[in-house]
């Protein structure tokens, strides 16, 4: 086994090269030895030493010494930047690096970089700079040409205002402003020029207002890089496509499936139905019928590699970024009411407990007997039946509840993670501001279409697995070492022990949820919890999944909404010999890669879903500086306080400066800060009133103030030494939420 040191030093060789395979294989490791690499890999990611993925580790802070690199401004020097094209966000902001200016050798006819530019560029650190300099091997070509951004006019001067708070300005020439205003979003082309000065671009778009929601949904669609265009050939290939008929499927069409969806849902990609079990009259037969994408996307083909690139559909208040053109996602593939449509279907038998006992896949042809509302199926349950569900109560709605009651009995022995936090909503009006924001109710018909989708996913994996054919599991790590002794000692403060870890299980933390139930500190050890948990993510080596108490787990449900399913779905249909469309024998090497991206494109989506909200309710709010609003703290730091609004979910920031004239002390294990005079106490949970003292749209950024705090000190926005704090624009942490999929509305961090 080698040592520590010598596993960092070959991270740090290989570094964004290096996994457990890889090292393994270069220290001769087998059996079990690969066990205690394991162990030794997972005790560095804990203390730090090192970062990023199973296959992609390396050190804090290192970088390929060959790489490439798109250029994508200059620095208040003049000097070109760089950053890496691919980046693991896991591992922190990706790096700027300065392009060192390379005398040209007499004779020599080379293109100069320009911004736009990809390049293959030799990494260096520069302790001087404290980053990284680059020197430009080869120009490779050009990147993306267009940017959005903000115009600003000074009397006859036109320039555009990044919407990248770190990227470059343009200056737009006379005839060049296509008549758009001061201050309006534009999308700009970067024209060719010279390296040196102020680039030039055009503008060829007027996006409009920064405050309407489709300006804001595209300043967070550029800024994470996230594709909304689709390629022309993906667009002709999805305009061409026909219905597929009945070969290789069964004849479903009699079953009244029916979708139960948002009432808003454009798309369909679920169907459920379910009866008594006649050689098992207290079992339940649930099926499970979800949309056949793999019928219409073919691998390799031009849908296919825009649905991979997209990786999975982003969802905005006032629009959906979808992973397919709606010819496939909104037509061909959606389930929709009274129409013939191509299915894989799951069938599953449970027993009175809701253990399943038996499971089929069939590749099918539905027709869906009703659309209906999760409000609208859950009325009907209720005694409110409609004209159009009383014709469905007895025999398909009723059974669906009688189904659930029974998987719910197994949920209960099975003990998953219980946090289940409020998902706010926001709706908009006509002109694209917000009309409210509310957090709708939570229905028993949630919450049975969730364990339907769940059990369909296992059902997913164990296939795959029996098959011994690959498998993109959805895995779920258990919390971390360091994750957990923080919870063990904060639990300490509230006089709880916490088990170590060791045969640690999701029923340990339901344990202190219980404890603290309509306690004053539920909030409090409710968002200490979830911070404690791990991220869920995509990878073909199984580790189960720790929320969902799961042993396999894999993506089915979604397949119109994320890659992952529709991978799941070929792997299918190859092993159980179903048709046409499965997985490829060349594909499954990449099937490791893959999963990488996709787990990454996840997170990307995330964090503009969650920047778009973030200024949409910024916007909201700008008429309201001034007004006082009741909160709760989210986030405690040493800077000051992260508080949400109660009544809309807005998160600002309380400079540690405007709390009072005490001087506060940050205590980390307790997240609370603590007066050093006065004793006064701000911790995690804490209700608390605030004035709106400044909002932002445009950074999507709100700063309160304390109703009673330091006036003076906000006033002036500094801090104690005289200096301004550090803006932070959000005090959530990185939901783990499912992009878009239905199993994912509780313990949203960790599905």
């Amino acid at each position: 086994m080698p040592t520590r040191e010598e596993i960092l030093a070959f991270i740090g060789e290989h570094p964004g090269k290096a996994g457990k395979r890889e090292i393994a294989r270069a220290f001769n490791l087998t059996g079990s030895a690969k066990i205690g690499l394991k162990r030794v890999i997972r005790e560095l990611a804990d203390e730090g030493l090192i970062e990023g993925k199973r296959s992609r580790l390396h050190r804090p802070g290192d970088l390929p010494s060959v790489t490439v690199l798109l250029l994508e401004g200059v620095d208040e020097l003049g000097e070109l930047i760089g950053v890496p094209v691919e980046w693991d966000e896991e591992a922190g902001e990706a790096p700027r690096i300065r392009i060192r200016p390379e005398a040209r050798r007499r004779g020599v006819r080379e293109k100069a970089p320009g911004i736009g530019d990809r390049v293959l560029a030799r990494i260096v650190a520069d302790a001087e700079a404290e980053g990284f300099t680059g020197k430009v091997i080869k120009v490779l070509g050009r990147g993306p040409r267009t940017t959005l951004g903000v115009l600003r006019i000074e009397g006859e001067e036109h320039r555009i205002v990044p919407i990248d708070r770190k990227g470059s300005e343009y200056r737009v020439p006379p005839g060049a402003t296509r008549d758009a205003e001061d201050g309006e979003l534009v999308r700009v082309e970067v024209q060719p020029g010279s390296r040196y000065g102020i680039p030039v671009a055009r503008i060829v778009e007027r996006v409009g207002s920064v405050r309407s929601e489709r300006a804001i949904s595209l300043i967070a669609l550029e800024e994470h890089g996230i594709p909304y265009v689709f390629s022309d050939a993906a667009i002709e290939q999805a305009e061409a496509a026909e219905p597929v008929g009945m070969a290789h499927r069964e004849d479903w069409r009699d079953l009244p499936l029916v979708t139960i969806d948002p009432r808003d849902a454009r798309d369909h990609d679920d169907a459920v139905h379910a009866m008594p079990d006649p050689e098992n009259p207290d079992g339940h037969i649930v099926t499970v019928a979800i949309a056949d994408v793999a019928a219409y996307v073919h691998p390799g083909s031009p849908l296919d590699r825009e649905a991979l690139r997209r990786g999975n559909s982003v969802y905005f208040p006032g629009r959906v970024v979808p992973m397919l053109p709606e010819r496939i996602s909104n037509d061909l593939c959606s389930l929709r009411e009274g129409e013939d449509r191509p299915a894989i279907a799951v069938r599953m038998l449970f027993d009175s407990n809701g253990r399943k006992t038996k499971h089929s896949f069939h590749r099918i042809m539905m027709r869906s007997a009703a659309k209906l509302a999760y409000e609208e199926a859950q009325a009907a349950i209720d005694g409110e039946p409609t004209e159009k569900t009383a014709p469905l109560l007895d025999q398909v709605l009723r059974p669906l509840w009688d189904a659930y009651a029974a998987l719910k009995r197994g949920r209960e022995n099975r003990e998953p993670l219980a946090i289940d936090l409020p998902e706010r909503k926001v709706v908009l009006a006509a002109d694209g501001s917000v009309d409210r924001i509310y957090v709708p109710p939570r229905l028993d018909a949630h919450k049975l279409i969730e364990e339907y989708m769940i059990q369909a996913n296992v059902s997913a994996a164990e296939t795959l697995e029996r098959r011994k054919a690959p498998v993109v599991y959805r895995i779920h790590d258990e919390p971390s070492f360091e994750k957990l002794e923080a919870l063990r000692d904060f639990l300490g403060t509230l006089d709880m022990r916490f088990p170590k870890a060791g045969n640690l299980r999701p029923s340990h933390f339901n344990r202190v949820l219980e404890r603290f139930e309509n306690s004053p500190n539920e909030l409090l050890v409710n968002e200490v919890v979830l911070r404690s948990q791990s991220q869920a993510e995509y990878a073909i080596e199984n580790i189960g999944h720790f929320g969902l108490n799961l042993r396999r787990y894999a993506h089915f449900t979604s397949p119109i909404r994320r890659y992952a399913d529709l991978l799941v779905h070929r792997a299918l249909i190859h092993a159980l010999e179903l048709g046409p469309g499965g997985l490829r024998t060349t594909d499954i090497p990449n099937l490791e890669r893959i999963a990488g991206e996709i787990s990454i494109a996840e997170r990307r989506a995330m964090a503009a879903e969650r920047d778009t909200i973030d200024r949409v309710v910024a916007a909201w709010l700008a008429d309201r500086v001034g007004a006082r609003f009741a909160g709760h703290v989210r986030g405690v730091t040493r800077a000051g306080l992260f508080v949400e609004l109660d009544d809309s979910g807005a998160d600002g920031f309380i400079p540690i400066s405007t709390l009072g004239r005490d001087f506060y002390e940050y205590d980390e294990p307790k997240h609370r800060l603590v007066g050093r005079t006065e004793g006064e106490v701000f911790r995690l949970g804490d209700a608390v009133e605030v004035r709106l003292a400044e909002a932002l749209p445009f950074a999507g950024s709100l700063r309160f103030e304390l109703v009673g705090g330091d006036r003076e000190g906000a006033e002036r926005g500094l801090t104690r030494k005289g200096k301004r704090p550090a803006r932070r624009t959000r005090g959530k942490e990185h939901s783990g939420r499912e992009a878009g999929g239905k199993e994912g509305r509780r313990a949203r961090k960790s599905r």
